[in-house]
């Protein structure tokens, strides 16, 4: 099954022919520190004075069984946009009753309802028609995204909703290719083993990136027969709500996708304490996942698929072309505003080629361009919200005081939004905080090591697990590294490359179970086996 690749762009690969100019479009050669400086001045003028995005706010409200409501508690929130603090829009704040409501719809809709009951290859053309949809509403629903959230248009637009789209045809092909087994016994039986969609799936996705978490959730539990209750980001409720009225347009029965917008004490753990719910998928932070698991647990004991944070090592080997490992290491952190739960965000460099890694790695943060998300050529925008600006600044400071050596960046980017500068450290050592904690910002942390032994021990030594990144010409190096780190994913000389049939997931604490391709398939799915008596069978 070919799928559309998007490394490319999201790793900045080699051949940046392909890419589209936001992320290619900046400095190079020998342009001096006034130059620079030049830039900043123009990206500054631009952030504080932001473009009115081309796109308005159509559904704020939440979507249960088919109908938009309001809360049952009438309470509403602001959604913000992060380039000024400005509301966007007031949304529906969801809470217990409007779990219930929405549950009660899905619950429905399994029981009684046509979805589970149709033909899987009817099932595949509702999914298919709302792939076309979303594919024709790119703009709006790009231009959405980075109003809420913050992430050049160019990126959203590009790169995250075709491949929204692509997840989804993805899944829709899967839809009638679903079945069980013929499994021989000892002893005069036929048994055979039936795949049966689990019922209600609640669903919990987070913030940075909506559209795509939408596809990585909604698309499997969907092209498996269940239905879903489905809990946006309180920081990026808007773009979900639209793909769900699109899917409705597309013939997706009433109740099969609920949408709630909320808060994660209020409807989060609604939704994951609740009895009537069979299965529960959470993608966000460790701590948060824990709340999520002990919820589940503690209500029906409803399975939980997990993926949450990381602290993934980029590792540079000393037979590496240096200033390619720079410009894929500097993608692997800075992507996304760094907002990436497998950024790359602990830089691994051989001694031999360190010194010259650290001066180049911090000529690429200095050039990066800072700027209104919705401006051609931004590289990266503003944080998603105040209270992610202040945590990565309070990191950023902790850096410096235990004496990491501060080479670009450091502070806060302009003088209005959530804007940070590209930041780099050196000299970095595995004790420091910014060493340890998922800082989810634009931080590139660089540290030096000696031999692959010390590197594979030093990268390991993590609670997370989530990906790792590998730059050497070596296979022997690249074939010792992938099997000796403990991750989820290992990119060789790429980085970030999300393919609709890649499985994505963690190991340790970065989470269980696996997202896109056909492992996501089992978590929704049940195995129930059927063995029947055969009374003088001709074989068996």
């Amino acid at each position: 099954m070919a799928a559309k690749k998007i490394s490319t762009v999201l790793s900045r690969s080699f051949s940046s022919a392909a890419a589209p100019p936001c992320f290619f479009s900046r400095v190079r050669g020998g342009a001096g520190q006034s130059r620079l400086i030049g830039r900043y001045k123009s990206t500054l003028a631009a952030v504080e004075d932001p473009i009115t995005p081309p796109v308005s706010v159509k559904y704020n409200q939440l979507l249960i069984n088919g109908q938009f409501v309001d809360a049952a508690s009438g309470k509403t929130f602001p959604t913000l946009d992060p380039r000024t603090g400005e509301v966007i829009a007031h949304v529906a704040e969801g809470d217990v009753e409007d779990v219930n409501r929405a549950v009660s719809a899905a619950r429905k809709a399994f029981d009684e309802g046509p979805w589970p009951r149709m033909t899987a290859y009817e099932r595949s053309r509702i999914i298919w028609r709302f792939a076309d949809l979303l594919e024709k509403h790119t703009d709006e629903i790009a231009a959405l995204e980075t109003w809420d959230n913050g992430k050049p248009y160019e990126q959203a637009a590009k790169i995250e909703i075709p491949m929204t789209v692509r997840i989804f045809r993805y899944y829709a092909g899967w839809a009638d290719k679903i079945h069980g087994l013929t499994v021989p016994a000892d002893g005069p039986y036929h048994v055979q083993t039936l795949h049966e969609p689990i019922g209600v799936a609640g669903q919990i996705i987070p913030w940075n990136f909506p559209m795509l978490m939408f596809s990585w959730k909604v698309g499997p539990a969907l092209a498996c027969g269940n239905t879903v209750v489905i809990k946006t980001a309180e920081q990026t409720p808007l773009s979900a709500v639209y793909a769900a009225k699109l899917f409705h347009e597309a013939g997706l029965p009433d109740g099969v996708l609920n949408v709630v917008s909320g808060f994660g004490p209020t409807a989060g753990a609604a939704l994951a304490s609740h009895m009537d719910v069979d299965k529960l998928a959470f993608t966000g932070s460790t701590d948060t996942g824990k709340i999520v698991l002990e919820l589940a647990s503690k209500s029906n004991l409803k399975p939980v698929t997990l993926e949450l944070g990381g602290k993934s090592p980029f590792i540079v080997c000393e037979d590496a072309d240096v200033d390619q490992a720079v410009e894929l290491s500097h993608s692997a952190v800075f992507f996304n505003q760094g907002q990436c739960c497998c950024a790359g965000s602990r830089t691994f460099v051989h001694e031999r080629v360190y010194n010259e890694f650290v001066e180049k790695a911090k000529a690429r943060a200095i050039e990066r361009t800072v700027g209104d998300p919705f401006r051609e050529g931004i590289e990266q925008g503003p944080q998603v919200d105040s209270d992610q600006f202040e945590k990565i600044l309070r990191i950023i400071r902790s850096g410096v005081e235990s004496g990491a050596n501060l080479k670009a960046g450091g502070d806060r980017f302009g003088t209005t939004g959530y804007y940070i500068q590209p930041t780099v450290f050196s000299d970095v050592q595995d004790n420091m905080l910014i060493a340890k904690e998922e800082i989810f910002g634009p931080v590139q942390s660089i540290f030096k090591f000696k031999d692959l032994d010390e590197v594979i021990q030093r990268s390991n030594s993590t609670r997370y697990g989530l990906a790792a990144g590998i730059f050497t010409h070596n296979l022997d190096t690249a074939n010792t590294l992938s099997r000796a780190l403990k991750v989820g994913t290992v990119w060789i000389n790429c980085y970030d490359v999300f393919d609709a049939a890649i499985p994505f997931g963690g190991y340790k604490m970065s989470g269980n179970g696996r997202e896109k391709g056909i492992y996501s398939l089992s978590n929704y799915l049940q195995v129930k086996a059927v063995v029947t008596s055969l009374t003088n069978p001709a074989w068996l």
